[in-house]
C-alpha cells in the first residue's frame, strides 16, 4: 500500500515542471555553468593584468638611476611606461585620477644614505582597488632591491652566501588527496547539503499543501488506508527528490571536471577519479541520507499548516538560510572533526565529508555524525506523523 501511494505522488511530482527543473536540470547545469564561467573569467583577469601596460610616475630620482633599471627591466614582469614628475603631490594626484597607474617616490638623500651604506626606503603608490597593482609594485621592489643588494655587497666585498648560514626549506607532508580535501572540502557538502534542502521544498509543498489547496487531501484520507501510510508513501518522493537534486549537483560536478577542461592538471585529475570511488560515494549519501529524512521531517509540519502554497513557500524559503547557515563552517579553518562537532547537526555532515574526501575519517566519528542524524531523522519524522494526524491541521 505504501508503494503505491508512493508510485501515485512520484507520478504526480515528475508531471510538475517546476519540480523537475529543480531536482534536475539546475542541479545538473549549475555547476558546469558556474565552474565554467568562474574558471573562464578568473583566467581572463589574470591575464589582462599581467599584460597590461602600466604608466609609472617616478619622483627624486635626480640620478635617473632607478628609471634607468625600471627600463632595462624584463617585459616578463609586466609591460612598462614611465613618466617623470617633478612635484610628490602631482605624482599622486595623478594615480587617482587614472592618469598613471604606479608611482615610485625616492627620497631626495637617496644618494647620501647610498653613500653611509644605509637603507633607501623606497615608496610605491597605487590603487588597491584595481587588480594586480600591488603585485606588480612588489615585484618591481623585488626586482630593484635584488639589484640594489648586489651592488652594496660587491662595494663591502662580502659573499652574498656568507650572509646567510639558515636556508629555509619547506616541505609539505600532506598528501594532494588531503590538500584537495580541505580546499574543496567546504564548498562541496554545501553545495549538496542546498541541493537536498531545495530538492526537497517543493514536492513537500505540493504533496501537502498543494493538495489541500486542490481539495484532493480530503478524498485521499477517506480511502481505507492507514494515516501513516500516506505519510511514509509521500515522505519518500519528498526523501527522493532532494537525493536526486543532490546526485544531480555531483553529477554536474563530476562533468564540469571530465568534460569541460575546468582541470587542466593531469595529475589533479587522477587524485580527483581516485576520490571518486563507489566507496566514497556510498559512504557519502549514507551520510546525506539522514540529512534529507531531516529536512523532510522538518517540511512537512510547515506544509500541513499552510493554508496556500504561497504560504508553505514563504515559510520554508527562509528555513533554508537556517538550515544551509551550518554548512559555511567547512569554509573556516582550523575548525575540525572532532567529539564535541560530530554531535553538532548540519556542521558534522561537512566536517566528515571533509574528512572523507581527505581520506581521514575516523569511524569513530563518522558513527557518531551518522547516529545523530539518525536520531533527529527519527524526532522529525514522529513530529511529521503527529501533525499529520490532527485533523484539524490538514482541514484548515
Amino acid at each position: 500500500m505504501i508503494f503505491t501511494i508512493f508510485k501515485k505522488e512520484l507520478i504526480d511530482t515528475l508531471r510538475d515542471k517546476r519540480t523537475m527543473r529543480t531536482m534536475l536540470l539546475i542541479p545538473l547545469l549549475v555547476f558546469p555553468i558556474m565552474l565554467t564561467i568562474f574558471v573562464n573569467v578568473s583566467s581572463s583577469f589574470e591575464k589582462k593584468a599581467s599584460e597590461e601596460k602600466l604608466k609609472i610616475g617616478v619622483w627624486g630620482d635626480l640620478g635617473a638611476k632607478y628609471w634607468n633599471q625600471l627600463n632595462e627591466m624584463p617585459n616578463g614582469l609586466g609591460k612598462k611606461e614611465l613618466k617623470s614628475f617633478e612635484d610628490s603631490l602631482a605624482l599622486k594626484k595623478a594615480i587617482e585620477e587614472g592618469e598613471i597607474e604606479l608611482g615610485l617616490i625616492v627620497p631626495k638623500n637617496e644618494a647620501e644614505l647610498a653613500r653611509t651604506k644605509q637603507t633607501i626606503p623606497l615608496t610605491w603608490l597605487f590603487d588597491a582597488s584595481s587588480v594586480g597593482r600591488q603585485e606588480r609594485a612588489e615585484s618591481y621592489m623585488s626586482y630593484l632591491t635584488e639589484k640594489a643588494e648586489t651592488v652594496r655587497l660587491k662595494e663591502l666585498g662580502v659573499d652574498a652566501t656568507k650572509l646567510h648560514p639558515l636556508v629555509p626549506v619547506y616541505k609539505n607532508c600532506a598528501s594532494d588527496k588531503k590538500m584537495i580535501g580541505q580546499l574543496a572540502g567546504g564548498i562541496l557538502p554545501y553545495i549538496f547539503i542546498a541541493f537536498g534542502f531545495i530538492g526537497c521544498m517543493y514536492p513537500a509543498i505540493d504533496l501537502f499543501t498543494g493538495e489541500k489547496e486542490r481539495g484532493t487531501i480530503e478524498t485521499l484520507l477517506t480511502t481505507p488506508i492507514s494515516r501513516w501510510q500516506i505519510l511514509v508513501g509521500k515522505m519518500l518522493v519528498i526523501v527522493s527528490s532532494g537525493m536526486l537534486a543532490a546526485t544531480c549537483a555531483l553529477l554536474g560536478l563530476f562533468v564540469s571536471i571530465e568534460f569541460l577542461d575546468i582541470v587542466h592538471n593531469e595529475e589533479i585529475l587522477k587524485i580527483v577519479h581516485g576520490i571518486l570511488t563507489p566507496m566514497f560515494i556510498i559512504s557519502l549519501f549514507s551520510l546525506l541520507l539522514p540529512l534529507v529524512v531531516f529536512f523532510t521531517g522538518v517540511m512537512i509540519p510547515i506544509a500541513v499548516y499552510a493554508k496556500s502554497f504561497k504560504e508553505a513557500q514563504s515559510i520554508i524559503t527562509p528555513l533554508n538560510f537556517v538550515m544551509v547557515l551550518p554548512a559555511m563552517i567547512g569554509f573556516f579553518p582550523g575548525i575540525e572533526l572532532n567529539a564535541m562537532t560530530a554531535a553538532i547537526p548540519v556542521v558534522n555532515i561537512v566536517l566528515a565529508t571533509k574528512e572523507l574526501i581527505s581520506g581521514t575519517l575516523s569511524f569513530g566519528y563518522y558513527a557518531i555524525s551518522l547516529g545523530i542524524m539518525l536520531l533527529l531523522a527519527t524526532l522529525a519524522i514522529v513530529v511529521s506523523y503527529k501533525q499529520f494526524g490532527k485533523e484539524a491541521r490538514i482541514l484548515n
